[in-house]
């Protein structure tokens, strides 16, 4: 199965939330009635959600779209407080509501075309932030994850270590997170079954010191890559913060550029939580970009298009499950048509 099949296949919960969240508006004052000639307005296209709609299709009201209803403020406050409920926020809900109106206010329209509509303005939103993490020649390139505890970041890190791998990179993990035995193993597991040296320390110890280590480490070995694993906790922010400046501060010496890259994981159960965990790590470390996990198992999928309209931060890749291929590129595209219920 392709990855977008994987990702419309476990975005059901969100994606069937809007679709019959859709289906409920638009029934509840709509009717089975094609909309009169002179009520089409060519001029703004609604977008096609599957081959089948066509314009002509739609032009004439194809009774295989269901109900339509007109396009009225009402039914703009239903769509508003549904895309809410689906953790876009409050000020996205809005903004992608508006838009969504524009040029089709007053127009009797079916659930499909809504949904069709809608992913057209997600994948707006989102194509901007829609990067993969950069390369750079630097050898080796420091890569920082950061993120709260629970959030798959260092799962993350192993697919990301195994997939640079896989594309010829030469990888070298530091288990940073030297309060947590579990995170530890963990990444010795993906090292293993990677191929991939993870360097570790006892636990307790300072993770500062092991980062120099492993820097010291990659850069014997030559390495493409260094991904360095930290600490996730946030009830003692101050202690964090010192912590994650330290490593900032020791590697430095060794490379007054490094961290390259500073990754951000959160996990898309916690909803809107994902959007203060950003404002907190975006204090505590020099945020570079988003991965998102988890994708599979909430119906909060719309958090990330409230992350993306929100702080314009890159989304590097999504994740779905905890296989290795289950985290990929993001593509807005498929990202919203998943998250919508449209294309094949």
């Amino acid at each position: 199965m392709s990855f977008f099949g994987k990702l419309k296949d476990r975005l059901f919960k969100s994606s069937s939330k809007l679709e019959d969240g859709l289906d409920a508006i638009v029934e509840e004052g709509g009717d089975d009635t094609a909309p009169p000639e002179a009520s089409v307005d060519t001029s703004t296209p609604l977008p096609a959600a599957e081959p089948s709609g066509g314009i002509v299709g739609r032009m004439l009201g194809r009774a295989d779209d269901g109900p339509r209803r007109v396009l009225d403020d009402a039914m703009l406050e239903q769509l508003e407080e549904l895309l809410i409920q689906s953790d876009m926020g409050v000020d996205t809900a809005l903004r992608v509501s508006a838009n969504l109106a524009e040029g089709r206010f007053g127009k009797r329209l079916s659930s499909r075309e809504i949904r069709a509509a809608l992913a057209q303005e997600i994948t707006r939103i989102m194509e901007p932030v829609a990067k993969p993490m950069p390369i750079y020649q630097k050898r080796p390139q420091v890569v920082l994850v950061v993120g709260v505890n629970g959030s798959g970041k260092t799962t993350t890190i192993g697919k990301l270590a195994s997939q640079f791998r896989a594309a010829g990179k030469s990888v070298v993990i530091a288990a940073g997170d030297t309060f947590r035995a579990a995170a530890v193993e963990q990444l010795q597991v993906w090292g293993t079954r990677a191929g991939v040296p993870v360097l570790t320390a006892p636990q307790g110890s300072d993770p500062a010191s092991l980062a120099y280590d492993a820097m010291t480490k990659a850069e014997a070995d030559g390495a493409d890559l260094l991904l360095i694993d930290t600490a996730g906790r946030l009830q003692n922010r101050q202690d964090l913060m010192e912590e994650l400046a330290k490593i900032v501060r020791v590697i430095r010496k060794k490379d007054p550029e490094a961290p390259h890259n500073t990754l951000l994981v959160l996990d898309a159960t916690t909803g809107q939580n994902a959007l203060s965990q950003v404002e907190i790590f975006q204090k505590l470390a020099d945020v570079s970009g988003l991965v998102m996990t988890k994708l599979d198992g909430t119906a909060k999928g719309g958090v990330l298009v409230a992350l993306a309209d929100r702080f314009g931060l890159p989304i590097h890749a999504i994740g779905v499950g905890e296989q290795i291929d289950d985290l990929s590129a993001f593509d807005p595209e498929e990202f919203a048509r998943a998250l919508t219920g449209t294309g094949d």
